[in-house]
């Protein structure tokens, strides 16, 4: 769940200020790179992403969890720098690295002292066309993801239900398989899989070169030509679009699996940036999400689980910044006593008075600081600046967007938190999960993870 801070100190001017007043410098290379430096001089480091337009979402049955997968073997090598030495000369130089994989994205990054930026570049360029993929390397890491799917998965009882949660929502959208991929899949990865999906999908062409931090945007500019315009672009196919069926009646499923306490969640079919029409919907969903799950005093916590006692968690998520439509989801876990489906009619309960009341002027203001906070927040951060930057370009919204969200947050009223409860927040597009609690036994205690080296 998207939890929002409440530091409502951090909206003061100066640094709102310090936080916008540094522009995004952006040059597209003749190969299609397209780079995207912001200068932060508040500390002598830098951080450097690279992205790549390729998740989750974009792959076929039979090879679910590819994208993660070559994730993995993109620390295996290259000829000229073979496996282990990228992590070596990174650590070696002072810095840190590391990558992740979404529905819609595969990212990279370090983070240096400044002058060691050039590292980067030289290894990044150098595994974009060049990776050496080996059969014995993947039947290696296949073990590693495998078990890294038991653990954060399988024995985890929560992310199981998500997981099947995710499969039931959703009847042809890609978002119905799990990042990681079936185990399925897993099992019968083979390295021609991997060859094809890399020479298809990592080219500088369906790539972002994003960079914040202590620098200068035209020495890294020029920097990136050095070591990025000379690659080879590849021709890109757009993927053909997956729109979801309509949905046209409430989905339920139980999910049983060793754990302590039960646990319910409910999802609705919304839109997201790249949908929404007209755009400010998603701006108020976002608003909503605030309203109940916006810090100790928004609605969740101060009326379910202080005031009722109905749960002992209670949160809501929504993220506007996915690829394809979403879910806005609810969840949480009972009070000793109370059901999953106690819970459930509470949460059902907020929803109503959303749909029904307009939020008062003094709340939706309050929930608006609470928002705007968590944003000013993040851009405290070289990672986080890059981070939000880079989500916005691969996904197709473009980074441009990310100056719009102080003023479009600001503008939602509370007669358009309404209408988005109205429209989106009904039962013929809900998806609800519960957790069945099965007894613990020594075999079905988690264990801990261990050889996996990437932390998203």
């Amino acid at each position: 769940m998207k939890h929002r801070l409440a530091a409502l100190a951090l909206l003061c001017p100066a640094i709102l200020a310090r936080a916008e007043d540094s522009k995004v410098h952006e040059h597209v290379f003749g190969n299609g790179l397209k780079l995207l430096v912001k200068e932060d001089h508040r500390s002598p480091v830098v951080v450097s992403q690279v992205w790549y337009k390729v998740g989750a979402s974009y792959e076929p049955g039979g090879i679910t969890g590819i994208s993660h997968m070559l994730e993995h073997m993109m620390f295996k090598g290259t000829e000229q720098y073979p496996a282990g030495e990228f992590s070596r000369i990174i650590a070696a130089n002072g810095g840190s690295e590391n990558a992740f994989t979404g529905q819609d994205y595969t990212a990279y990054f370090q983070t240096l002292e400044k002058s060691r930026l050039e590292i980067s570049f030289k290894l990044e360029s150098d595994r974009m066309r060049n990776l050496n993929l080996k059969a014995d390397e993947l039947k290696k890491e296949l073990e590693v993801v495998t078990e890294e799917r038991r653990m954060r998965t399988d024995d985890q009882p929560r992310a199981k239900v998500h997981e099947q949660f995710m499969a039931t929502a959703f009847t042809n959208s890609p978002y119905q398989n799990p990042v990681i991929g079936w185990p399925s899949d897993i099992a019968n990865y083979q390295i021609e899989d991997l060859q094809a999906w890399y020479q298809q999908w990592y080219a500088p062409n369906n790539a972002t070169l994003v960079v914040v931090g202590d620098v200068d945007a035209k020495q890294v500019e020029q920097l990136a030509e050095q070591y990025f315009a000379p690659l080879k672009p590849s021709t890109i196919k757009p993927v053909k679009p997956q729109a979801e069926s309509e949905q046209r009646g409430v989905r339920r499923i139980t999910v049983k699996a060793p754990a302590k306490l039960p646990y319910v969640m409910l999802g609705y079919k919304v839109p997201v940036l790249n949908t929404a029409k007209p755009e400010w919907e998603a701006y108020a969903l976002e608003v909503l999400s605030g309203i109940l799950d916006g810090g100790d005093s928004a609605r969740l916590p101060a009326r379910l689980i202080r005031g009722k006692q109905v749960a002992v968690s209670a949160g809501a998520g929504y993220d506007l910044t996915s690829r394809l439509s979403d879910l806005f989801l609810l969840e949480g876990t009972p009070a000793e006593g109370k059901t999953v489906y106690d819970l459930e009619y509470a949460l059902l309960d907020e929803v109503y008075q959303l749909k029904n009341e307009l939020i008062d002027k003094e709340e939706l203001q309050r929930i608006k600081a609470q928002v705007l906070a968590s944003s000013v927040y993040q851009k405290d951060s070289n990672f986080y600046q890059a981070m939000q930057l880079g989500t916005l370009e691969t996904v197709g919204i473009g980074w441009q967007k990310s100056d719009d969200y102080v003023a479009k947050v600001n503008q939602v009223t509370a007669e358009q938190v309404r209408e988005v409860a109205r429209k989106y927040l009904i039962e013929d597009t809900l998806t609800v999960a519960y957790l069945d609690p099965q007894p613990i036994t020594e075999s079905a205690k988690p264990k801990k993870l261990s050889g996996v080296r990437h932390a998203f």
